[in-house]
């Protein structure tokens, strides 16, 4: 386990447990079993990315909340050694925390990199009417937004407001890597 999957456990108890549920609460709300969660929170497994997003969904808060790295307030620059990294290990995608969620700000920054042929895919968004702004710097990805599907391509910029099912697959022979921005509204 590393430290960023421990922080995440821990991070998740500390949510549930700020709103006084306990895990069959949450089990509940996020639709993930209560031995599942018991596990995550333990550091004894690690979410997917689905899961982090349920998650997100049940605590009402964006993904970036939900991995809450940072203090409060964050030093203007964020060198990219201290920018922590996950790993969804069903997939293999992984997601680097540019600019985190912090106090005073409404947006955060994400890069994110998904092999060859894989897909991640969140049945429901965490927050109704997130800004995204997705720019694809290298590979070709398909993302989807409830029914509608959009083919890009290195360079390709693509702005939503997330409100449905969405997914993203990397069509390309090479990884799909992106910046992502959200904002909340």
């Amino acid at each position: 386990m590393t430290d960023t999957e421990e922080h995440l456990g821990r991070r998740i108890a500390e949510l549930r447990k700020s709103r006084d549920w306990n895990l069959d609460l949450l089990a509940e709300k996020s639709g993930i079993s209560r031995a599942t969660l018991s596990r995550i929170e333990r550091g004894d497994t690690s979410p997917t990315a689905a899961s982090l997003g349920q998650l997100a969904r049940a605590f009402q808060i964006t993904m970036a909340e939900v991995f809450g790295f940072g203090a409060p307030v964050l030093d203007a620059k964020i060198a990219r050694t201290e920018q922590a990294v996950w790993q969804d290990l069903e997939t293999g995608f992984l997601r680097r925390s540019v600019s985190p969620a912090c106090s005073g700000f409404r947006g955060s920054v994400i890069e994110g990199e998904l092999p060859a042929g894989k897909t991640i895919s969140y049945s429901v968004p965490p927050l109704p009417d997130l800004e995204h702004h997705l720019v694809l710097l290298q590979g070709a990805l398909v993302m989807t937004i409830g029914d509608e599907r959009h083919e890009l391509t290195a360079g390709d910029c693509l702005r939503f407001r997330l409100n449905a099912a969405n997914s993203y697959h990397a069509t390309g022979p090479e990884p799909a890597r992106y910046l992502l921005t959200v904002v909340t509204p």
